[in-house]
């Protein structure tokens, strides 16, 4: 399959960016990583309560595929981690990378 990417964008309850951040790089990275994810990169814009990131997947499966094995792995449920506690929005963008 192609390498697919998608571009991240989301708005975080007020006062808990800095948590959000904490439980998306201590609890959701490693396990993207393990399945197979790239983490681009991530940014807070503080100003909007936004947090932005990049995630790749070039694999044997699509990207919504490989999407569902990550939440119905069981690493998934033992975090304890639900994001309609932390996000307000959330907006999801497939790229393509030109540069």
């Amino acid at each position: 399959m192609p390498r697919t990417t998608q571009l991240r964008t989301y708005t975080v309850r007020d006062g808990l960016l800095d948590e959000w951040v904490e439980r998306w790089r201590g609890d959701i990275v490693p396990l993207r990583l393990e399945l197979g994810f790239e983490i681009g990169g991530a940014w807070v814009d503080r100003e909007r309560s936004q947090f932005v990131w990049l995630i790749s997947y070039d694999g044997p499966e699509t990207f919504a595929e490989r999407n569902a094995v990550y939440w119905a792995s069981p690493e998934r449920e033992a975090m304890g981690l639900d994001p309609g506690d932390y996000l307000v929005h959330t907006d999801e963008r497939t790229v393509e990378q030109r540069y």
